[in-house]
């Protein structure tokens, strides 16, 4: 999928390679174990009609003197028709047990007192995190604690769809769950080492669906608990950048965006109010910097061609004005 180049080493290191072979939490951990069986049962399967093919091929194969006539026919063997009978039954129901077992264990798993809960509402194209609890709003990037394997503090995932059908996967951490519209799905995670690990949205929902990406990013409890009491502030004021918070909420980004303490109320965009702690723009299309964030602004098509945002045809003075008062925003 090319969403990430290297393991990550911690929170702030690079994001996880995305694998279902290298589980990090309890439900990638029962789906890697269900594929290895899967992979063995249909890998034996192959080498016994190759090697049977293959037999069949060399034993039976065209020698010279042969007149050509068809060999005798051999028909209502109850041995072999019992054998290519009972033995794909056999089969299946070991595959269909096993599986049932494993959707039992995620779907019907219990959650225990201090389980983190997190409503995801998918986007044309970008992802939007609810905190109910603890009352504010995140966007594009999930922040979760580490979950301890004695003491298990799995986080609790609603998934909700704002317009069209997404699907929420990260492949360390859980299998796909789909997010439709007019239904509520759920899922859950318990990452056991802290570290980022990317995802993105698995059910084509438009033109920019490849860039519809995701970050969770597992933390400590007491570095999730910093997080938390920074992001329940509301936004920073200063009166070096009034003139771009002038200019914000005198056009259009009110509409779309909310930033806290100001008119900003809208709900079709990501929520501001701390925009700058994030990592990445655009749903992970680009680093978060000041120049592409600027860039972001003047011309979305520039790193997601086909994006809901509009150009908001700024002039280069109030550009820089808005770009500045957003660097602010942490």
């Amino acid at each position: 999928m090319g969403l990430a180049k290297a393991a990550v080493a911690g929170t702030g290191g690079a994001p996880a390679t995305p694998s279902i072979f290298s589980p990090a939490s309890t439900p990638a951990d029962s789906i890697y174990h269900l594929s290895l069986l899967v992979l063995a049962i249909c890998g034996a399967i192959f080498l016994t009609v190759f090697s049977l093919l293959v037999y069949s091929v060399v034993k039976f194969r065209r020698r010279a003197g042969d007149d050509g006539r068809e060999p005798a026919q051999i028909y209502g063997s109850n041995q072999v028709e019992l054998a290519w009978t009972v033995i794909p039954v056999l089969i299946v129901v070991v595959l269909f047990l096993a599986t049932a077992r494993v959707i039992h264990a995620v779907e019907d798993a219990r959650f225990p007192p201090g389980t983190t809960e997190v409503t995801a509402i998918g986007h044309q194209f970008w992802w939007e995190f609810q905190y109910p609890r603890q009352g504010f709003i995140a966007a594009n990037e999930l922040h979760v604690p580490v979950s301890d394997a004695n003491h298990p503090t799995p986080t609790h995932i609603t998934l909700l769809s704002a317009d069209t059908d997404h699907s929420f996967w990260v492949p360390k951490l859980a299998g796909k769950t789909d997010l439709i519209p007019n239904r509520s799905n759920s899922m859950w995670i318990d990452p056991h080492e802290v570290g980022v690990y990317v995802g993105q949205c698995a059910q084509y929902c438009g033109t920019q669906h490849a860039k519809m990406l995701l970050r969770v990013v597992v933390e400590s409890r007491a570095d999730f608990e910093r997080w938390i009491a920074n992001q329940s502030q509301p936004a920073q004021q200063s009166d070096s950048v009034a003139h771009g918070r002038q200019v914000f909420e005198s056009t259009a980004c009110v509409n779309c965006h909310t930033v806290s303490g100001t008119n900003a109320h809208g709900k079709f965009g990501p929520d501001l109010t701390h925009v700058m702690s994030r990592e990445t723009i655009a749903a992970g299309a680009a680093q978060n910097t000041p120049e592409n964030l600027r860039l972001w602004i003047k011309n979305p098509d520039t790193f997601k061609p086909g994006a809901l945002m509009p150009a908001m045809q700024l002039d280069e003075h109030d550009l820089d004005a808005v770009t500045n008062y957003l660097v602010t925003l942490k």
